[in-house]
Parts: structure tokens; C-alpha cells; sequence
């Protein structure tokens, strides 16, 4: 556990730097170090303990999180003025690391819903809510209009958390076979399939690119009482259309609204981890304390994704040594090698990030960021590596390949069959993800009192000194089970997740 009294954080004994727990001014001594502030410290942000010569790797976590771009001496704040990034080996060492899961002999419990039949037979829910999905954008506003007739009038139907309208900006302007089309239509139809939808209408334009028949098709899914498909000209425009579709989803209101939750093992659980508005603090508290309840769960029996690519580069290789076997390890290793070549063929490069914010709270380059970033994971076996919106049937700590823009990547994940977001933040991020819950972890406790509409559960009790690692991961996995069990989460309150539905969009728009 750190001690509150100290004005700086020391993470591991080679690191070349010490991260402040409050802002330092100039010329103060930071005892536990023997050096003298240079510069006023931000907290958040890294000061030198010790002289880095120009070139020289800079260490955090015992890791390189950049190069030296001069001289740097003890006392001196190191950020962007001073610190950057070079090419460098990592050593992937696969399976390295891999040791045998400890699994609980009584698994914990959560009140879930168990769907008992249509295509999500034997699936377990958190939520209960009814979809109306778009092929394409052109059928938004019907979608819209539909689920905005239900709103306040579900008072009959308590069991129902809501009718949402699962909307995007896609689906025509594009190839009707390939790539592009394919990523798209594996996460519609991962949302079609998702537990938390009671049932689905899909509905289409009629004439746009990604056809529902062929999506179908396509997907392997078929037409029933759980999903209804049809199209605007079908129907013969807005207004038909849009009674067409309240006239089904009152019909299935009835039959949602039957459910009941039960125990269910914490092994049908499957968390979608993020991080957003980053800051010093959230390697240090809340996403080892999210990576200690990710522990939890997988001895549990159940399932974590970590994703968001761009946003582990430079530490993939400490996943690589956790990957069960070498074919496991490989396969984040081509989904690192195909953003390499990704962002270099769109004149860019993988350090564009950390972003403005992130710099604000105290990170200096994706390589910082990406090591604190993997602690979301825990410390169990990688199992295995996932593409975009692919389903995830393996039990235990997973990745899936995500771009780094939160909306994007739950996106993916929920497609996946991510029942609970937890969300780490030590800016402030606001989000939502219907029909997943989202639960937001503050890295620090300003934050959390400044923020605490948006935030969930503090962890900058670690940074105070309250509490360890272990004891916020432990408080941090009762407020999931919680939430799974249907404690509504402060987004949730706040009406989030009905605009965050965001495909990943591949190629051109044509």
C-alpha cells in the first residue's frame, strides 16, 4: 500500500523517474529520494531521479517509456520537452510468463436473466432491453421514431429496461462484398445476437449496400419470433414504417417483460475493459485495481477483453509472455504488424497518442500510456486474440483487436458479447453503451469528487494511501456483480448509450 505522506510515487526500484502525488513546487526536496525539484511538478506528471544522457532509455514500471532527447538531470520535470520516442527491440518471449490459473472451488454469483430460447438460448443477461438495429443509415430515423414512442410508457412492463435504437452512420457508399461490408455486418449481428436484446427489428431502407437478406445470409441468422426484419420501401415509407415497427415491439413487450433474473455463476460474465482521458495516475490505481478484479473474474470462470491496439503498442510484449501458447502470442503480433503498416500507408505513425489530455495529466508517449494501459488485464494466462467484433467464446483474459477510440472499441467488444464496459479514466470520460451497463473507474479522488455523476467507484484511494491494489480490485468486482445483478450504473442514470453505438469504418466511402 503507498504511504499518503509521500510526495511522489515510486513504482519499481530501476525506474529512472518518480511520479508526483501532488503538485510540487520548485526547489522542494523529495526526501524519500534525496533530489531537489528543478521545475514545478504537476501532480500526475515524472520528475528525474537520476541523470539520463541524451539517447539513454527512460524508465517507468521498469520499462522503456522513451528516450531522452538531451540531458536530462535529477529534479527536472520529464515530459514532452524532453522525452520522445526511438525503435527499439522488445523481447516477446512467448508463454514465458504463462502459469496455471487458480480457480475458485465456489464460484460467485450475480442475479442474471436467462434467455431461454431464439437464437440466445442459454445465454445470460445483465439487461433486458428490446433493439431496433439499422442496416445502414438511412433507416435511422425510423429506428429513432420507433423507440422514441416507447419512451415513459413502460411503466407496465417493469422488467424492460428499454427500447433503444442501435444506429450508425454506415452501410451504403461502400463495396457490397468484402472487407469493409464484412466487419460491418459481424457487428450488427453481433448486437442482433447480444443476450441483453430480449428481441430485435432490423430494419433497412431497402436498397442500400448492405442488404438485411444478404447480412443475414451472411451471419447465419434467420428471421423469428426474437428478430423481425423489414425495410422502409417494403413498408411504404416513414410513416408505415414507423407504425409497423411500434406495432411489433408491443407485441414482444408482453413476452420481454416475463422474464425474471436468477443466481447464474459469475462465469457467464464478459467484461469489455477501456480506458479514456488517461492521466499519471491510471497505471498506478484504477487500472491494476480494474486488472486485480479482472484476476478475480477469470478464477471466477469468466471472461475479460482487453483491447484498443494503438493503445498497448510498445508493451504487447508483456502479453506475448502471458499468451498460453506461441500461435496465441503470434496472432497479437500480426494485429500489431498490420497497424504498423496501417497507419504508416495513412502518413501516420503509432505515436500519435498519448492525445492533448492525456500529455495535460502527465503522459508523454503511447509507450507510457500502453503500459498502464495492459494492467487492465490483470496478471492471468492470455488465452486468445480476437478480431473486431468477432464472438468470443473463450473463458478467462482475452484480446480482442480495437481501434484506441473508446467508442469504436466497445463497440467491438459489446459485439462480442461484452455484457459489462468498465471503464477507467483520470480525466473524465463520460460514456455509455446500450445494452451493456458501463461502470467508470476515477484514478484519482478529484476527480471523482468533481466528476461524480460520471464516476463509479473511486480508486484514487490507492494514490491516498487507503487502500492497496488488492482491496480496490475486490471492492471494484462486488460492484460488478452488482451491477450485472441490475444496480444501474451513474451513466445509466444519466441516459448514456443511446449515441455511442460507433462500427469500426474500414476503406473508402464511395
Amino acid at each position: 500500500m503507498l504511504q499518503a505522506a509521500d510526495l511522489v510515487i515510486r513504482l519499481n526500484p530501476a525506474d529512472d523517474v518518480v511520479i508526483a502525488r501532488v503538485d510540487i513546487p520548485r526547489d522542494t526536496l523529495i526526501a524519500s529520494e534525496n533530489v531537489r525539484t528543478l521545475a514545478a511538478i504537476p501532480a500526475g506528471h515524472k520528475v528525474a531521479v537520476r541523470e539520463v544522457r541524451a539517447g539513454s532509455p527512460v524508465r517507468r514500471y521498469s520499462q522503456i517509456i522513451g528516450f531522452a532527447t538531451r540531458d536530462i538531470r535529477p529534479g527536472e520535470h520529464v515530459h514532452v520537452e524532453n522525452l520522445g520516442m526511438a525503435d527499439f527491440e522488445r523481447d516477446y518471449a512467448f508463454s514465458a510468463d504463462v502459469r496455471p490459473t487458480e480457480y475458485f472451488a465456489t464460484p460467485a454469483t450475480f442475479q442474471g436473466i436467462v434467455r431461454r430460447d431464439g437464437h440466445n438460448a442459454g445465454r445470460v443477461a445483465t439487461r433486458n432491453y428490446i433493439g431496433v438495429v439499422t442496416s445502414v443509415n438511412c433507416s435511422a430515423t425510423v429506428a429513432r421514431l420507433i423507440a422514441r414512442e416507447f419512451e415513459g410508457r413502460l411503466g407496465d412492463f417493469p422488467n424492460v429496461d428499454g427500447i433503444v435504437a442501435i444506429t450508425h452512420k454506415s452501410g451504403c457508399g461502400m463495396a457490397s462484398e468484402g472487407e469493409a461490408i464484412d466487419l460491418l455486418r459481424r457487428t450488427i449481428a453481433g448486437y442482433i445476437r447480444h443476450p441483453n436484446f430480449h428481441s430485435v427489428l432490423l430494419v433497412g431502407l431497402g436498397c442500400e449496400a448492405n442488404q438485411i437478406g444478404a447480412l443475414l445470409a451472411a451471419q447465419g441468422i434467420a428471421a423469428s419470433d426474437c428478430l423481425h426484419p423489414f425495410t422502409i420501401q417494403d413498408k411504404g415509407g416513414t410513416r408505415k414504417a414507423v407504425a409497423e415497427g411500434v406495432a411489433r415491439v408491443q407485441a414482444l413487450l408482453p413476452e420481454a417483460n416475463r422474464v425474471r433474473r436468477e443466481a447464474v455463476p459469475a462465469s457467464h460474465l464478459v467484461l469489455g475493459l477501456q480506458c479514456g482521458g488517461s492521466d499519471g495516475y491510471s497505471g498506478i490505481s484504477a487500472n491494476p485495481a480494474l486488472g486485480a478484479a479482472v484476476d478475480l473474474l477469470v478464477r471466477h470462470g469468466g471472461t475479460a477483453i482487453l483491447s484498443e491496439t494503438p493503445e498497448i503498442y510498445g508493451a504487447e510484449h508483456l502479453l506475448t509472455r502471458r499468451a498460453v501458447s506461441r500461435a496465441v502470442g503470434e496472432k497479437l503480433v500480426r494485429r500489431i504488424r498490420w497497424w504498423e503498416a496501417y497507419t504508416a500507408r495513412m502518413g501516420n505513425e503509432m505515436n500519435n497518442n498519448p492525445s492533448p489530455g492525456n500529455k495535460a495529466g502527465g503522459l508523454t508517449t503511447i509507450l507510457e500510456k500502453s503500459l498502464g494501459a495492459v494492467a487492465k488485464g490483470g496478471t492471468t494466462n492470455l488465452v486468445d486474440v480476437y478480431e473486431y467484433a468477432e464472438p468470443v467464446t473463450a473463458k478467462g483474459f482475452v484480446f480482442m483487436d480495437t481501434p484506441g477510440y473508446d467508442p469504436v472499441s466497445a463497440t467491438g467488444q459489446v459485439a462480442g458479447g461484452a455484457n459489462v464496459i468498465c471503464f477507467t479514466t483520470g480525466r473524465g470520460s463520460a460514456y455509455g453503451c446500450k445494452p451493456a451497463p458501463s461502470l467508470k473507474l476515477a484514478t484519482n479522488t478529484p476527480l471523482f469528487l468533481r466528476q461524480e455523476d460520471d464516476m463509479d467507484i473511486n480508486c484514487g484511494t490507492v494514490i491516498d494511501g487507503k487502500e492497496s491494489i488488492a482491496e480496490a480490485g475486490a471492492r471494484f468486482f462486488q460492484m460488478i456483480l452488482a451491477t450485472a445483478s441490475g444496480a444501474k450504473t451513474k451513466s445509466e442514470a444519466l441516459g448514456y448509450g443511446d449515441d455511442e453505438f460507433a462500427p469500426w469504418v474500414l476503406g473508402a466511402t464511395m
